[in-house]
């Protein structure tokens, strides 16, 4: 019979002590192969949905910023208009309308001075007073009104 030694003892823990690692760290492992396999799979599935969207976001993003344009530039031509009107109307005033209102003063003053007249008789001017926002016709002396 063969006796055991100390030093052989001490080799068969060693050893017993290694596989039970080894077993620990292939669990681990496979562990771990599991969780990339998941995460590989899971950023393909987030890539296959993410790009489409990018690509719609992009579309949107082009059509908002062509749309953009087509605003600026109906304000500018908006702008335009609305500053030749301005000088249409400066233009139009300034032509027409000092002469049309002298034309129109004469008009009144034609139509004042033959409208107040009746057969040769000088119109009266009619005296008023005003009070407080009223207007009061005067009597004259001879107790008529003027």
């Amino acid at each position: 019979m063969h006796t055991v030694s100390g030093g052989e003892v001490a080799g068969i823990l060693v050893a017993v002590f290694w596989a039970i690692l080894v077993s620990f760290l292939a669990v681990a492992l496979a562990r771990v192969a599991q969780t990339l396999k998941a995460t590989t799979k899971l950023v393909a599935d987030v890539t296959d949905q993410a790009v489409p969207l990018l690509a719609d976001a992009s579309t949107a993003v082009r059509s908002a910023q062509t749309q953009i344009d087509r605003v600026d530039s109906i304000a500018s031509d908006v702008q335009e208009v609305t500053s030749n009107a301005s000088a249409l109307s400066t233009t139009v005033a300034s032509t027409f309308g000092g002469p049309l209102v002298k034309v129109a003063a004469f008009g009144y003053g034609v139509r004042r001075a033959l409208g107040g007249r009746k057969e040769d008789v000088p119109a009266k001017a009619s005296r008023r007073t005003v009070i407080v926002g009223r207007t009061v016709t005067r009597r004259s002396a001879r107790g008529k009104r003027d």
